[in-house]
């Protein structure tokens, strides 16, 4: 339920409201407007006509159902769109952010030029895996920490935030002493003792939409970080299964534009591994650009053919040049000199 408080309700009739929804067995989330206080009456308590009550309550202008499972997440509790800042980049701000780099961090001198050429092509953060969640046991698994390092060094160098994913509940500190922000992959979408994990760290999260997921199991997902305090989420949409062996997985655009009609959290889009073809990357990224996503998340490396996971995906450094160049990113002291 949402209380919805007048314009000049006090100090004092909010906080009659807030207790009442406590009294009722519910949580009470405040949301603090320019012009009104909304409050947010979440969990199941048992007196939910106890809270409808509440609109004979000073103070009160309406109490409206929320219709949705996913009620933190929900555009009805919160009609303003979250934006979420990432050491000064902001998503969902109304700019695209294009995060960029590798799919596994394999040497320092792989990740810096990497990261010096995404840079300098307009990308406003980098990206690099530390820890692979792979299907077969014998692949790359990742060089650990020491890619978390190298992404820190890589990172501060550009003066480009990171971010990484965490894969268990373990190394969610070790992955929060270097990274920026902390990614959830598609396996673990709903892993939900690392969501409550990640959910009391200081960090923002991209949290991935799991390869047969619904929408509405992806959301309630990002519920999990939500209810559990952290408020700085990112959606991002990678692809799902579904019949089409052509490409590697399908890239639901309108999940995209779907999410962002039921969500105020910021959406962005995966074409590197919602396809899998280094070819559709580049026409994908500005198709989810056109459904509205915030940003986009492109792997990219100096040698695909060499790349030790995911290379047929990646964009070459020019190859990503000239992508930014046709999303209008590139950075104005370049295209003038193109």
């Amino acid at each position: 339920m949402i209380v919805n408080m007048s314009t000049i309700a006090t100090k004092k009739e909010i906080d009659h409201v807030i207790e009442r929804i406590k009294e009722c067995g519910y949580q009470a989330h405040v949301i603090e407007g320019t012009e009104r206080t909304v409050i947010g009456a979440v969990g199941n308590g048992g007196r939910r006509s106890e809270i409808e009550a509440l609109r004979a309550a000073p103070g009160v202008q309406e109490v409206i159902q929320i219709t949705h499972p996913f009620k933190l997440v929900s555009l009805q509790l919160r009609q303003r769109r979250t934006v979420v800042d990432v050491r000064g980049v902001k998503i969902g701000g109304g700019d695209l952010v294009v995060i960029a780099g590798p799919c596994s961090v394999e040497s320092g001198e792989q990740l810096r030029e990497t990261a010096l050429a995404v840079k300098a092509a307009g990308a406003q953060m980098l990206r690099g895996g530390a820890y692979k969640p792979r299907t077969s046991p014998y692949d790359f698994q990742g060089l650990g920490v020491e890619a978390l390092r190298l992404l820190r060094e890589a990172g501060d160098e550009t003066g480009l935030p990171i971010v990484t994913e965490v894969m268990s509940e373990a190394d969610v500190e070790i992955v929060a002493e270097y990274a920026d922000m902390l990614q959830v992959g598609a396996r673990n979408m709903q892993n939900f003792s690392l969501l409550r994990k990640l959910a009391k760290f200081a960090r923002p999260i991209l949290l991935k939409r799991g390869p047969s997921a619904t929408i509405k199991e992806w959301l309630l997902a990002a519920e999990y970080l939500l209810a559990g305090g952290n408020a700085n989420v990112v959606l991002c949409e990678r692809g799902i299964k579904t019949f089409e062996t052509a490409t590697r997985n399908t890239l639901d655009l309108s999940a995209i534009a779907l999410a962002k009609e039921l969500s105020h959290l910021p959406v962005l889009a995966d074409p590197s591994h919602g396809t899998g073809l280094r070819s559709l990357v580049p026409p994908m990224s500005k198709a989810a650009a056109a459904a509205g996503a915030d940003g986009l998340m492109i792997e990219v490396h100096p040698c695909p053919e060499r790349a030790l996971s995911d290379g047929p995906q990646s964009l070459d450094l020019p190859g990503f040049a000239a992508l930014m160049r046709e999303l209008g990113q590139q950075p104005l002291k370049e295209v003038r000199a193109a």
